[in-house]
């Protein structure tokens, strides 16, 4: 059932099942994608005694930005802040925090800096934190042309086409990126509907221009960047995940040095999956939850 709370930027739109006793699990949407990215993975954790919260992300679906004078900061200690004020809205101590893509990204944040309010950690594609200092360093030309979306936003062409054609683009990127995931257009069209909020441009366009060190960020989130610019480590028990197909990011492309996790830690890779992961493979997804709920004891 999809709740509404409020938070200091933002009212979270989000939807919860299972027992309100249940041991709570957050799930985290990644660009572009949606709450229902979960649908199947939410049925199996409920199953198991989950209380599972899966918010729409800042810029998607119902959440709305309380005051029009806040910055549409798309930059990831904002989406790491989201999650936390997420956690204080529902008085939540601790949650295992599980994400892909921007999702993963708020998880690992709030995994590295905050320890104390995640049980436990999955994360899709590793290591999720960006090395902003680094972003201007090119990588090898087999994976720079997987980001020409990132490149293209960096103009004010990107914001125009992103802004006239956001579902015929963003399906493409679904095709792109999960090349073995047959899909069909019903499934599509219900995630892409929350590409319709009003901040949806602003925030895609931010993010992925803070994220090369190309425009400021929001100053209220000044000193969570800097401590992120130092590559916290994750101590939270942690399962990563890597879809054998995923077409932005290949197997082991990201920083996946095992050192960044310095408590429990396993890698899996999923066959047949590609990006979006959750909803390609989620037995899989919901399996490396489970289990990290068991590891946390």
């Amino acid at each position: 059932m999809l709740k509404k709370i409020a938070t200091t930027q933002l009212e979270i739109a989000y939807d919860e099942q299972g027992n309100a006793d249940g041991w709570p699990v957050v799930l985290l949407h990644g660009f572009p994608y949606d709450i229902h990215a979960y649908d199947e993975v939410t049925q199996r954790l409920i199953s198991r005694g989950a209380r599972v919260i899966t918010p729409f992300l800042r810029g998607y679906g119902a959440t709305r930005f309380v005051d029009e004078t806040i910055c549409r900061s798309g930059q990831q200690a904002a989406l790491g802040a989201d999650l936390l004020s997420l956690l204080d809205a529902l008085k939540i101590e601790q949650a295992v925090l599980a994400g892909y893509d921007w999702g993963g990204r708020a998880a690992c944040v709030v995994a590295a800096l905050y320890p104390s309010r995640a049980r436990g950690l999955v994360s899709v594609n590793g290591y999720n934190i960006q090395d902003i200092a680094a972003a201007t360093q090119p990588v090898s030309p087999e994976k720079e042309y997987r980001l020409w979306y990132q490149y293209y936003f960096h103009g004010e062409r990107g914001r125009a086409g992103l802004t006239e054609n956001r579902h015929g683009f963003c399906r493409l990127l679904w095709s792109l990126w999960s090349p073995t995931w047959r899909f069909d257009e019903n499934t599509y069209a219900r995630s892409a509907a929350a590409f319709d909020n009003p901040d949806f441009v602003d925030v895609v366009i931010h993010s992925y221009r803070h994220r090369f060190g190309l425009v400021d960020g929001d100053p209220l989130f000044d000193d969570m960047e800097k401590r992120l610019a130092s590559a916290p480590p994750i101590s939270v028990p942690t399962i990563t995940l890597e879809g054998e197909a995923d077409g932005v990011i290949p197997v082991a492309g990201r920083q996946a040095d095992p050192s960044r996790f310095t408590g429990r830690h396993e890698n899996r890779i999923i066959p047949n999956a590609g990006h979006n992961l959750p909803q390609e493979a989620p037995e899989a997804f919901a399996a490396a939850v489970l289990d990290i709920n068991e590891w946390a004891g």
